[in-house]
Parts: structure tokens; sequence; C-alpha cells
């Protein structure tokens, strides 16, 4: 077992055999984590009224636990588990999976030439194996992991031109999760993370935690989170029939992907199992009371 110390706080790091220290503090999910995490303990002790503040908590320790490698190179999953302690020796669960950010495309289509727009407006969903659901015609919101390098609205791009086959500019995304934000807080927002007028050195506000603007799927054990874009164009009538049942995703990389289309008005039930529905069901009605869409 390998152990080192990362800043802030000279915390000390345990990784298992076959994961080096490079390749491990390289990993950006775990940064990100990390920046996050001494982010919200540094809070306790700046303000007066946080539940913590007469009794804070610090991270002690961080042991990685299991791991898994893309393509034989790439750090994929990590399991950890954080220890997380205050002077009196309470401790807060500390189990956490790392997996990094991901997005999710409502893609609407609205058939040319027939009932109103309100009447007609339809979503694409995938149907494909999920193993760790148990399933095997799971039924969800296309989604896809954002790459090291990538953006947010870049990798919904991709997503959809993998997954459903269409070709959008990531220019004509529009990010809910965002919209969303930005309503609520009245601040200017950017790929899938609110844009604060006073930052620290990590980019995040001084005074509060400032959590992406994104939809937390697990938040008790993964630090995934998933903001939610929007798409939305008309097609001839005859081109809705082609995308019920169409085969698509990356085959060489195990996607088996049937297209399905529903109204958007029985999205809340045909994908009801699956957390980025339900959560773009709620944001593009909130927006859409509001007058934002």
């Amino acid at each position: 077992m390998t152990t080192f110390k990362v800043q802030p706080g000279d915390i000390t790091v345990s990784l298992p055999d076959r994961l080096s220290q490079e390749t491990f503090s390289s990993f950006k999910p775990f940064n990100k984590w990390l920046d996050q995490l001494t982010h919200s303990l540094a809070l306790q002790a700046r303000n007066p009224s946080h539940p913590f503040h007469s009794h804070p908590y610090s991270l002690r320790s961080i042991t990685v636990q299991a791991f898994d490698m893309f393509g034989g190179s790439r750090l994929g999953f990590v399991k950890l588990t954080a220890d997380v302690r205050n002077a009196a020796g309470e401790t807060l669960p500390g189990a956490v999976f790392l997996r990094g950010p991901s997005v999710a495309m409502l893609v609407m289509l609205i058939p040319e030439g027939g009932e109103s727009a309100e009447e007609e407006r339809y979503v694409i969903l995938t149907v494909q194996p999920r193993i760790a659901a148990g399933s095997l015609e799971f039924v969800e919101l296309p989604a896809g992991m954002v790459d090291d390098a990538g953006t947010f609205a870049g990798a919904a791009a991709k997503e959809i031109q993998e997954e459903l086959g269409l070709e959008i500019p990531a220019s004509e995304l529009r990010c809910l999760s965002d919209m969303a934000a930005a309503s609520s807080s009245g601040t200017s927002t950017t790929g899938g993370a609110t844009d604060k007028t006073k930052k620290n050195v990590t980019g995040q506000a001084d005074d509060e935690e400032s959590l992406p603007a994104a939809m937390y799927p697990s938040a008790g054990g993964c630090d995934e989170y998933i903001p939610i874009y929007m798409h939305e164009r008309r097609v001839p009538r005859a081109q809705l029939e082609e995308w019920t049942g169409k085969l698509t995703g990356l085959r060489d990389e195990g996607e088996k992907i049937t297209l399905k289309l529903v109204r958007m008005q029985d999205l809340w039930k045909e994908g009801g199992r699956d957390a980025k529905c339900l959560a773009a069901v709620a944001l593009w009605e909130g927006l859409r009371r509001e007058g934002k869409l």
C-alpha cells in the first residue's frame, strides 16, 4: 500500500497496490471532490450560523479501496472512504464512489403541420442494458460521461450524435440546470456551474458551498452530478416513425441502444424510474411557468 499527503491540511491518502500516486493525483473527479469538500469544511469556522460551527468536522484521512481502469490505462471509477470527524470523535458517513460528472439531454421533436406544439411535443428516450440496475431494457433520458478535456455542452452534443444520430452544434443546446440556477439566484451561469462574482482560488464562492448547477442522483454515496441540456426542433411527421425502435450506440464499446419516442406530457411516467427524466420534467415545466422557455 502506498501513502502520501495532499493539501490543504496535510491529509494522508492510502492507495491500494497497482494504483500509483501519479495516476490517482491526476484523477480530476478526486481533485474536484477534494476541493469541494475542503471548501465546505472551511465554511464551518467562517459562518457562526453554520450547524457545525461549535464542533467543526475535519477531514483526517482518505483510503482508496478499489478502482477501475478504462481502456487499461485511464482511471475511470474509484471507491474510497474519507475519515471526517470532529474533536469529540463524532464521524460523518464517508463512503464515496468517484466517477465524475455526466450530462443528460432532453431532445424534443415537434412534427410539422400537425396539432399545436403544446399537444404534440415528443421526447427521445433510450432503452438499453443497465447491469447495475439489474435491467436489460432500462428506459432513460440520453446521457453520457464528460471527458477530461471536454465541456458540458460539447459532451451533450457528442452523446446526442452517438446515441440519437442527430448532429446538433453545442451552441444550439440550452442548459436547463443553469437556467434554473440563474432564475433562483439571479447570477449568470455557464457550463453546468453557477458563475459567482466573489470567488476563491478554487473558483467557488467564499460564503457558500457553490455546488454545480446540476442534479445529484445519489449524493449519499456518489460524486456524480448531471446538468440537463435541452434541444427542440421541428421535423417532418414521417420522420417520427423512423425514430421509434431505431438501433444506435457505439457497438464496439458495448452500447446496444434502442430509441423510444414518448409524448412530453407522458415523460414523467414513461421515464419514472430515471432520475434524469424526472429532473428534466421538473426543470422544463418550472422554467415554462416562469416564462423562461
